[in-house]
């Protein structure tokens, strides 16, 4: 079940285990049962003395276990096996269960704590989604640290039965004692939020009572990163209010582009861009949606960020880098059926539609490697694309043709997707060249039509192009003194990750040039000793 390098790194993990505890394991006579157990056996092997493994269990998942320490019953529990990108999900529930601390700040395991209630969520996954993690993750550390919290994670692939009678159609998936809860990637912070409904204003009343920033970034992508970890350089006070750090990012698979780095995924690189970036002491703030700009009363005066819960920032200078989102396709059905079979993430919701029917919509590589991903998964992939011709590069397109299973049409506009008993059970499109109508039968559609920036929230303030993004010149400065701005977010051609860091580093360095050549209103401390030195 687990190669000998697997092996090796979960028995240096266990070796953390303080607290003896037990795997309680429900099988039957089904292979998935035999692999199930023998996971558990090897387990249990590698740390026999902290870890018992029973096969009495009798929940009505099968296979499933349950963790429990000695003398309790279980509030975690695993439905399938949670292998693939559900392993260190896995481990770490092996660590926390078996006494090991987690490396959350003391305030959140104090809010977890204090949640009161029974709740009992079910989270679907699937092995091979990148944003399933963080979701199992939180869920799985308050079960364990709440005794009135219990967590059951279900690897959707195992229980597809369960899987349709409830309709879910997108993982991770969350259901709060039987009733629909969340869907999509979450942070624990963010799942607090929404069950503690006064930690909104306690935040707000904190960052409000933040001292000013010399440089205050809002977005935590590459852009946003480069750009603190560059400013921070300088030695002046530093900040990122970001909605979350990574941005686009954390919704990439494969990563293969970035000079120096060979390989890496979106989730990776994301966590190595926010350790990077502590590293220089910067103040993140992450979970925070930017509502407003106020520009500065006057040259040297603060700049004032509010933000969508209340909180207010100030800074004597502002770098803008919120990046951008998937472009919505904008039809009849695609907001009444998302996540009901309008799903945006091939990788993550793609096995959910083993067998079935799906469209992608959009003809250029994103939406040519989608149709390449789901072909080996799905039953057919029918490609739409409004030009004339692909825009992807040539050799995915190849790829694209050579499929069996794939049909594409190209000069064709979606006009509807078309849903019963709410799921998608349809595709209607014109073909531009004739005028002609057609319906295409399925049962999932995949969105991938560009990006659009995240900038609504600056108009009348900041100069937006007719695309929405921030004019900025060739220094990131923006139409307004001590605002800078870059990355996907901005009219910088090629939106690419290497050049939105680039960017972020550039408007850095013209933000600490703007600080210097401008005398402050009120002589911010850090900024003279950065000038004087």
């Amino acid at each position: 079940m687990l190669d000998e390098q697997l092996r090796t790194q979960l028995s240096t993990h266990l070796e953390r285990v303080t607290q003896p505890f037990e795997l309680v394991a429900s099988l039957d006579d089904g292979a998935a049962s035999r692999d199930m157990q023998e996971l558990l056996q090897t387990i249990a092997a590698l740390r026999s003395d902290k870890i018992r493994l029973r096969t009495d269990g009798d929940d009505a998942r099968k296979p499933s276990f349950g963790l429990q320490r000695t003398g309790s019953a279980p509030r975690l529990r695993f439905a399938g096996l949670p292998l693939g990108h559900e392993f260190s999900s896995l481990v770490l529930a092996l660590l926390w269960t078996g006494g090991h601390p987690p490396k959350v700040g003391q305030d959140v395991i104090e809010q977890i704590q204090s949640l009161d209630g029974d709740r009992h969520f079910e989270v679907y996954m699937g092995l091979s989604c990148h944003n399933c993690p963080d979701v199992v993750q939180a869920l799985a550390l308050m079960a364990v640290l709440n005794p009135g919290i219990r967590t059951t994670v279900i690897e959707g692939g195992a229980f597809q039965q369960e899987v349709a009678e409830r309709e879910v159609m997108a993982v991770p998936t969350v259901f709060l004692n039987g009733q629909p809860f969340a869907s999509g990637r979450m942070a624990l912070e963010e799942i607090l939020a929404k069950l503690d409904t006064g930690a909104a204003a306690r935040d707000a009343a904190k960052l409000s009572a933040k001292a000013p920033y010399d440089v205050l970034i809002v977005g935590g992508g590459p852009a946003g990163a480069a750009a603190a970890v560059y400013a921070a350089r300088k030695g002046i006070r530093t900040g990122i209010a970001a909605e979350r750090f990574g941005g686009q990012v954390n919704d990439t698979l494969a990563i293969e582009n970035y000079i120096s780095v060979p390989a890496t995924d979106g989730p990776r690189f994301a966590a190595a861009l926010q350790t990077h970036t502590r590293a220089y002491g910067v103040d993140i703030m992450d979970l925070q949606r930017a509502d407003r700009l106020i520009p500065a009363a006057q040259p040297g005066g603060l700049i004032e960020l509010q933000l969508a819960h209340g909180g207010r920032l100030q800074a004597r200078t502002l770098i803008l880098s919120t990046g951008a989102r998937w472009r919505n396709v904008n039809v009849p059905g695609e907001a009444e059926y998302r996540n009901k079979g309008v799903a945006y993430c091939p990788h993550c919701d793609g096995p959910l539609f083993k067998g079935r029917r799906t469209a992608v919509i959009g003809g250029g590589n994103s939406g040519v490697e989608a149709a390449i991903d789901l072909a080996g998964i799905v039953a057919h992939v029918t490609l739409v694309e409004f030009a004339e011709q692909l825009k992807a590069d040539a050799v995915l397109v190849r790829k694209l043709q050579s499929l069996p299973n794939v049909s594409i049409h190209t000069n064709a506009q979606t006009t509807e997707i078309t849903g019963a008993d709410g799921k998608v059970n349809g595709l209607r499109y014109k073909d531009r060249a004739t005028g002609a109508e057609h319906l295409l039968p399925l049962e999932g559609v995949f969105v991938q039509i560009g990006l659009v920036p995240n900038t609504e929230w600056l108009k009348g303030t900041v100069e937006l192009s007719r695309f929405g993004e921030i004019v900025v010149d060739a220094k990131g400065q923006t139409n307004l003194p001590g605002v800078f701005a870059a990355g996907d977010c901005t009219t910088v051609p090629y939106k690419q990750i290497v050049i939105a860091a680039g960017d972020g580093a550039k408007a850095a360095l013209s933000a600490f040039e703007h600080l210097i050549r401008t005398p402050p209103v009120a002589p911010a401390p850090a900024v003279r000793e950065a000038v004087a030195a």
